[in-house]
């Protein structure tokens, strides 16, 4: 990654784990503390009435809104958010972020900032059940049409939904989700965002194309890299790392985060001072917690390959050679990740049983901490889905979807293995 780098040049070349624990941030700017503190205001007073008048000018007719204007009142910016989105911005490669208070708060203002009524919005299938909650409700009510792609890795797939999506209004968006949730699918951000370009010509205005990568997050997928317009993360996962708190960010160029950042100050969605401070703090151990995870999940995905009790496992390290998911893999990847869904011989009855004799495992939604969880998608995450949909994208009673932490490798094979005599 060539990073970003500060205005006296001290992190010219450095490495993301070093850009983790230091960048943007100063000692001799806050009493020569090594660590940055909690501002914890509300508001922040002017030095005089015509500054005040200057500042506003500043935030609301610049072009970020201007980020570098003195800070007004916490809703629109605090010094421990600024601080998180010029770090959150430098890992993702990009030139500005926006944090959020949740990921599904980031997800809805890419939504509500580029979709419009009587627009279309086309999407990666399977969808995170929050996402595809927003766009099959609330959006459709709005007068906005999602439609699903079927293959992320096939053209003429992507050309099918834009036909489908076209025939009720222009594309605005393009949603793609890589490695989906909870299959771990993959989409090729490269070929969506080329076709992005023609659709521009096609209807007058270019689709914005967001990514969400939440599953690999920024050491392991650049999709801002890969021609996406947008970077959407869940902060909740990997980032914050250590399941105590709820966050959401996009990255992207300055005029793509500038509307979601005023967006962002009316909805009032905004991440407060503590939590920026936490994600400050956990950004710090994300490369080794990642990589940890990441050696933890490969011995954990090999055991469950080869168990006789376990039908298939969606790990990206699996992808057959020469397969077309392997080649987008292998170009736009930079690892499989810890997140994966295997599917057991059985159902419901059988995954149930083998969840409630799980020792070390946490039975559990989210994913990305410290702690290995597992869920069953069906009835969990993805219960919002309608079945039809869940069978049609691979999400049945017989799938487990898993998140490997950071304990002993040989502690997780023996409890998977010891649950799965269960049944």
């Amino acid at each position: 990654m060539s990073a970003k780098t500060s205005p006296d040049g001290r992190d010219a070349g450095l490495h993301p784990d070093t850009l983790a624990v230091g960048y943007g941030y100063d000692p001799r700017e806050a009493y020569g503390a090594v660590k940055p503190p909690i501002v914890l205001s509300s508001t922040f007073a002017y030095p005089s009435a015509a500054a005040a008048k200057d500042v506003h000018r500043a935030y609301f007719d610049g072009p970020a809104p201007e980020r570098d204007a003195p800070f007004i009142y916490a809703r629109l910016d605090h010094p421990n958010l600024k601080l998180l989105q010029e770090r959150l911005a430098v890992l993702d490669g990009a030139e500005d972020a926006a944090a959020f208070a949740s990921g599904m708060a980031a997800i809805s203002a890419t939504m509500l900032a580029h979709l419009k009524p009587g627009q279309s919005v086309l999407h990666t299938t399977p969808l995170y059940g929050g996402t595809h909650g927003l766009l099959h409700g609330p959006m459709t009510g709005l007068g906005i049409k999602p439609v699903g792609i079927a293959d992320a890795l096939d053209r003429m797939s992507l050309e099918a939904a834009a036909e489908t999506a076209l025939a009720h209004g222009p594309i605005g968006l393009i949603h793609v989700e890589s490695p989906a949730n909870p299959t771990a699918g993959i989409a090729d951000i490269q070929m969506i965002a080329a076709f992005a370009d023609e659709l521009g010509g096609r209807q007058q205005t270019r689709p914005v194309v967001s990514v969400d990568n939440t599953f690999l997050g920024s050491l392991l997928q650049k999709p801002l890299e890969c021609g996406a317009d947008l970077c959407i993360t869940s902060l909740t996962k990997y980032a914050g790392g250590h399941s105590d708190l709820l966050g959401g960010s996009v990255t992207g160029s300055l005029q793509r985060i500038g509307p979601l950042r005023m967006l962002r100050t009316l909805l009032g969605t905004h991440m407060d001072p503590f939590t920026s401070w936490l994600l400050l703090r956990s950004l710090e151990t994300f490369p080794l917690r990642n990589a940890r995870a990441n050696a933890n999940a490969r011995a954990i995905a090999a055991f469950l390959r080869d168990h006789q009790k376990v039908e298939t496992v969606t790990y990206l390290g699996f992808l057959d050679e020469g397969s077309p998911a392997k080649a987008v893999y292998d170009r736009q990847c930079g690892g499989a990740g810890s997140t994966f869904s295997f599917r057991i011989k059985g159902g419901e009855r059988e995954a149930f049983a083998m969840l409630d004799r799980l020792k070390v495992f946490r039975m559990a939604v989210s994913l990305g901490g410290t702690e290995s969880l597992i869920c069953h998608s069906a009835s969990t995450t993805h219960y919002l889905v309608p079945p039809e949909i869940r069978k049609m994208v691979g999400v049945d009673d017989s799938s487990l979807r898993i998140s490997v932490g950071i304990e002993h490798p040989d502690d997780l094979v023996a409890d998977l293995d010891q649950a799965l005599k269960a049944f």
